[in-house]
């Protein structure tokens, strides 16, 4: 009777090992984590109530994680004039073209942007022109004010899940914004406003 007892310990157990490892795999696909889109691209559109459109351009081909030296195209505004700018990333290398700008209105509740004014520059940004799922900020569109002739530069930052009910924020002060940011436009975009 030992002796069968043994057998049938050797044959049953790692039977029985097998079919219970088998069955403790994950049977759920494996996600790969949300990468960040490569941002290369930021066009400013500067449209008046009248006048003329001005595009300004801000392109870096690595997104700026590389070596690439930025290409930026400032541009000209006219003095004490209220400009709608509506903002649009791309990523130009991938081809065709992807825009990005879609994917940030759809995940609103997750980026803003924020724009910083040199102080010789009088440009003031004016209020946000879109709002996320919570009646929060975006900044796609948005409303920009001149003042008297002058000039200067204007830094634009793409925060990813920055704290919008934090002081300032959804004045688009960064100060207590928190998260990353997806891009940067270093060297700022120089501006001129004239008479």
């Amino acid at each position: 009777m030992n002796i069968l007892n043994k057998a049938l310990k050797n044959i049953f157990f790692p039977f029985f090992g097998l079919i219970i490892l088998s069955n403790c795999g994950d049977d759920d696909p494996i996600t790969p984590p949300n990468e960040e889109e490569l941002i290369t691209t930021v066009n400013i559109v500067f449209t008046p109530t009248s006048g003329t459109v001005v595009t300004m351009k801000y392109y870096d081909e690595d997104g700026g994680n590389g070596a690439a030296t930025p290409v930026v195209t400032g541009g000209s505004l006219v003095s004490n004039t209220a400009y709608t700018v509506t903002l649009e990333l791309l990523n130009e290398s991938e081809n065709p073209t992807e825009d990005i700008t879609e994917e940030i209105e759809e995940e609103g509740e997750d980026h803003q942007f924020f724009f910083e004014v040199s102080s010789s520059l009088n440009l003031t940004h004016t209020s946000y022109n879109d709002q996320d799922g919570n009646e929060n900020p975006i900044g796609l569109k948005n409303t920009f004010t001149t003042g008297a002739a002058s000039s200067g530069t204007l830094k634009v930052i793409l925060r990813h899940e920055p704290d919008k009910s934090a002081a300032g924020v959804s004045d688009g002060d960064i100060t207590n914004a928190a998260g990353e940011t997806d891009i940067e436009t270093l060297p700022a975009i120089d501006i001129t406003i004239i008479d």
